[in-house]
């Protein structure tokens, strides 16, 4: 895979280490070599502990990792070589904060991680380089880790061999992380280009409809593309947020303005993406919302394939949660952004992040997938269903809690307009074939809602209880932002 990183361990690193680690580290880019890439992989092989080790709410622990200190990280997941091998099992981990030195109850790690991966058969999933992993958890900036695996009672099936736990330390972002979003500050509005003093505000252009002029995945530049952008350099402006008292404009490059659904509608009717039937998506196509985009939440683009493979249309959108947990502050989605990231490619193997999009707890929308957010980007988010579906992932899990409304409302205006862009109504139905996904065999052919929970492709507890019931909310004001 392109921008594997060489393992090494410094001096410094491995000095602070109980144990020797495996890392991956940063390494300077071709387009600056004095800059140092953030983030590291660290990967501990778990210990078998035997028949003795046992916990009375947890039962006999087949492997684990006793207690112990590691070098700084905030996200960890379990890995394994066979991507064909399941983890019929339970594992629990408890960490220790950086910044007060107290563990962590014990926190599950949802082991069912397969069905957000590539579609069978594919170039992606054939890759030698794919294995087999956990879903990720965000803990937070962390010094302390200990794990404990079991196998799932009455199984028969021993666990994947060369179990290691990976540490993933997502580096310093870009600069500050966005606020939360302005039209969910709100209450509403904020996308129509009104500077009301919330947050971002229309820019007066479309900067290209978000397809990367450059060719490095990490949005427009203004130049290219659909349309225009007013000052050239594919940012727009931000108007000052509440109480500050101040302007503020995003780094360039960083975010894509939201624009409001005349200059959407224009840019649309200008074309240039990959599958896109403008007479199709007029009238009804949503205002775009304010994107960030790679660049804005730091990707280390050295990490992921240097193409991009596109489908032919986007006719669905897959909602997720990350299953990450909720343990994150808005401030630190860009992290939890770059440690997912980090962990799809350099841990699982895969060529990319595998969401399209992702929204945190503030409503804030960001880039996933690089291609152009505009694009018909291939995914790796539903088993069996990725060709001419886009996947949008909620960070944080709801399978017991409530999504925040800002979430809920940010799925409703991404949908509205990406799916408007191909003509696509949020209240339909589309029937799909089946790539093969355990729940439905290749070939299948599966009518399911054009805004669909992961569930439905595949047998999941994802996007989660609690966001699964809000779908239908969410197809209804999506439909709404179209003018249907």
């Amino acid at each position: 895979m392109r921008g594997y990183l060489v393992s090494s361990i410094s001096a410094a690193c491995a000095a602070a280490l109980v144990l020797p680690l495996s890392l991956t580290a940063g390494a300077a880019t071709e387009a600056d070599p004095e800059r140092e890439i953030p983030g590291t992989t660290r990967s501990l092989p778990l210990e078998p502990l035997g028949p003795s080790a046992t916990d009375r709410s947890f039962g006999a622990v087949v492997q684990g990792l006793p207690r112990r200190d590691v070098a700084p990280f905030s996200l960890l997941g379990l890995v394994w070589e066979d991507a064909a091998a399941e983890l019929e099992g339970t594992v629990e981990v408890r960490t220790r904060s950086l910044a007060d030195g107290t563990w962590s109850p014990w926190q599950q790690v949802e082991t069912h991680n397969a069905d957000h991966a590539a579609d069978p058969g594919t170039e992606e999933s054939a890759a030698g380089r794919v294995r087999g992993s956990t879903a990720p958890l965000w803990v937070g900036p962390s010094d302390g880790v200990e794990v404990r695996v079991k196998r799932a009672d009455g199984s028969s099936r021993p666990l994947p061999e060369g179990l290691r736990l990976d540490l993933v330390d997502p580096g310093d972002g870009p600069g500050a992380d966005p606020a939360p979003a302005a039209e969910d500050r709100a209450g509403g509005g904020g996308g129509d280009g009104e500077a009301d003093g919330t947050g971002p505000a229309d820019a007066e252009g479309t900067d290209a409809e978000g397809t990367d002029a450059d060719g490095d995945g990490t949005g427009g530049d203004g130049t290219g593309g659909d349309g225009t952008d007013a000052d050239g350099d594919g940012t727009g402006t931000t108007a000052s947020g509440p109480g500050t008292g101040t302007a503020s404009a995003p780094a360039p490059g960083t975010v894509l303005p939201a624009l409001d659904r005349g200059d959407t509608e224009a840019a649309a009717a200008a074309g240039g993406t990959l599958g896109f039937d403008a007479a199709a998506a007029q009238p009804h196509i949503g205002p775009r919302p304010a994107i960030v985009t790679r660049k804005g939440w730091g990707a280390d683009e050295s990490l992921r394939e240097k193409t991009f493979v596109y489908t032919s249309t986007v006719k669905a959108a897959f909602v997720h949660h990350s299953a990450t947990g909720n343990n994150y502050t808005c401030q630190q989605a860009p992290s939890v952004l770059r440690s997912i990231y980090r962990y799809h490619t350099v841990s699982s193997g895969w060529r990319d992040i595998g969401y399209n999009f992702a929204i945190d707890k503030c409503g804030n929308i960001y880039e996933g997938r690089a291609g152009g957010v505009a694009q018909p980007v291939l995914g790796a988010h539903t088993l069996g269903f990725n060709t001419n579906s886009t996947g949008i992932a909620v960070l944080g899990t709801y399978s017991s809690s409530n999504p925040p409304q800002a979430a809920v409302t940010a799925v409703a205006r991404l949908t509205a307009w990406k799916l408007g862009l191909h003509g696509v109504d949020p209240k339909g139905s589309v029937t799909l074939v089946s790539g093969g996904s355990g729940k439905y065999a290749k070939g299948a052919k599966v009518t399911l809602n054009t805004i669909a929970g992961h569930r439905d492709g595949f047998a999941t507890d994802c996007p989660g209880g609690r966001l699964y019931g809000q779908l239908g909310t969410i197809r209804t004001a999506s439909a709404a932002l179209q003018g249907r």
